[in-house]
């Protein structure tokens, strides 16, 4: 669940303004009776949830009493996670939705939060709610003793919209509220130390003139914050805002990191960057076997679709998704057991330490316009090669020449990634260059995928040699998915020809 709020100081003699010509024609305020609830956070020693933006609570008197808040993208959201569950004893899932910020590291009260609150809920005509505001007397405690005491305001959006909540806000300014910034309670219960920075450094802005340094480090915090950040939605198990997936993103991120490493391993430490590779090839491999599940499921419904005209048998296509099903679930557990294992903890801690301080070899330190043209030309000769040599793809047995094709996405794969990390410094032909094989990498992908699928069609339909009519299937999607790899290998020439074009190359030496 996504909740979006602000938040609100206020002193004692505030008093909450009349709020309903701020509601829909028909609307009312409904004030809930005072409730007051205690909450107990938990957090590392060093309190590394708070700093990131994290929390994990217990709160008494609630159906289902703990609860985790992790941050989104956007300022005033937050994904929010309940469990029920016993005082003292955090729910086992819920551990494990913050290990990316916790690492392994055991969790203990670290501060207790009592709250007299009224609420009131902000409804239209039909009674739905649109918004609540709730009107906080906080009281924090140190043992029995109270350390703290402050008075806040949260505006809570439900079925209403965003406007409605800026109409709010600004109805309580005018009466005296303060808007800050969204700072957590238990964040400000905790003191300074909760508001120090976090153990992820973020990659931030480039200097100017940026060195080459500057830059590789970039993109090797940008790769670990994508790893990071999709994390506990691997956990979760749900589809992203735009329909991809979690278990996608984590494993691009994964790729993209060691991709950068590789490009760029002569200006960082060689050993330091064989142990994070190695580490990011055995989880991207892990999460590898759950995508390809994923991306097969969604490929069967695709090609099983494709001729309206001439329907394929769909008990059949319902068995082999039954089939993928299974592999998919194993898959995903496997993922699991990954990511509360003690090898990925280690994992997360290396990453950790690598987005503070990456070990960069003195020679970084020169000028990114001229180090790193020179060193993204590699992949991008690599790439250019395998292109060429797909031309005799054809002469090759379907089986060889659908190998040779993967080498180029291989190589395509990290051409891109390298032209992007650099793109934002090289400027306008590496950005051309960079959407230029996007477009290659889309083909290519398409290729790998109807390859892979087209095998495994047929092989799925070998499992049970007496089913003539999946046998029959498999043949018909095995027939489509190779009508696709002919489209492809048509397509490409084109779209190569546009990305190897001198006004988007002429920056490599």
């Amino acid at each position: 669940m996504i909740e979006e709020e602000r938040k609100f100081g206020a002193d004692d003699a505030f008093h909450l303004p009349d709020l309903t010509d701020r509601l829909p024609t028909g609307g009312t305020v409904v004030a809930a009776p005072p409730a007051t609830l205690t909450a107990t956070y938990y957090d590392t020693p060093d309190l590394r949830l708070a700093r990131a933006g994290v929390s994990l609570r217990h709160r008494k008197g609630d159906s289902a009493p703990w609860t985790v808040k992790l941050p989104a993208a956007v300022p005033g959201l937050r994904h929010e996670v309940s469990r029920k569950g016993r005082a003292g004893n955090p729910p086992a899932d819920l551990l494990a939705l913050v290990t990316a910020w916790s690492r392994g590291e055991a969790l203990a009260p670290a501060a207790k939060i009592q709250t007299v609150r009224h609420a009131y809920d902000l409804t239209d005509a039909e009674g739905t709610v649109l918004a609540e505001v709730a009107d906080d007397a906080v009281t924090v405690f140190d043992g029995k003793a109270v350390r703290m005491a402050f008075r806040e305001i949260e505006v809570e959006r439900k079925a209403g919209d965003r406007a409605l909540l800026a109409a709010v806000a600004a109805v309580l300014v005018e009466a005296g509220a303060t808007e800050g910034e969204f700072t957590p309670k238990h964040v400000r219960a905790l003191g300074a130390a909760a508001a120090s920075p976090p153990d992820l450094t973020p990659p931030g802005d480039l200097p100017e003139q940026p060195s080459a340094a500057d830059v590789v480090v970039a993109a090797v915090r940008s790769g670990v914050g994508r790893i990071l950040a999709h994390d506990p939605l691997v956990r979760l198990g749900q589809p992203l805002e735009d329909g991809d997936t979690a278990v996608h993103q984590m494993r691009v991120g994964c790729r993209r990191l060691r991709s950068d490493l590789r490009t760029f391993a002569a200006l960082l430490d060689r050993e330091w960057v064989g142990r994070i590779r190695d580490e990011l090839r055995w989880i991207a491999g892990v999460l590898g076997e759950a995508r390809d599940a994923e991306v097969l499921r969604e490929r069967l419904q695709h090609t099983a679709n494709a001729d309206p005209l001439c329907p394929v048998d769909p008990a059949a296509v319902a068995r082999l998704d039954e089939a993928l099903d299974a592999r998919q679930q194993q898959a995903l557990a496997n993922v699991d057991k990954a990511l509360r294992g003690p090898r990925y903890h280690a994992l997360l801690d290396l990453l950790v330490d690598a987005a503070r301080e990456p070990r960069v070899a003195p020679t970084a330190a020169q000028p990114a316009l001229r180090l790193l043209p020179r060193m993204v030309a590699k992949p991008w000769r690599r790439l250019a090669y395998g292109a060429k040599g797909v031309d005799g793809a054809a002469d090759l047995d379907p089986l060889a020449a659908d190998e040779r094709w993967h080498a180029v996405r291989i190589n395509g794969k990290r051409a891109r990634y390298a032209v992007d990390a650099v793109a934002s410094v090289i400027g306008g032909p590496a950005a051309k260059l960079a959407k230029a094989l996007g477009k290659v990498q889309n083909l290519l992908g398409e290729h790998q995928d109807a390859a892979v699928a087209a095998d495994t069609w047929v092989s799925l339909a070998a499992e049970s040699p007496g089913d003539t009519e999946l046998a029959v299937v498999a043949g018909r999607l095995y027939e489509r998915e190779r009508a696709s790899i002919r489209a492809v290998r048509a397509a490409f020439p084109e779209a190569w020809a546009v990305a190897a074009e001198p006004t988007r190359t002429r920056w490599l030496p």
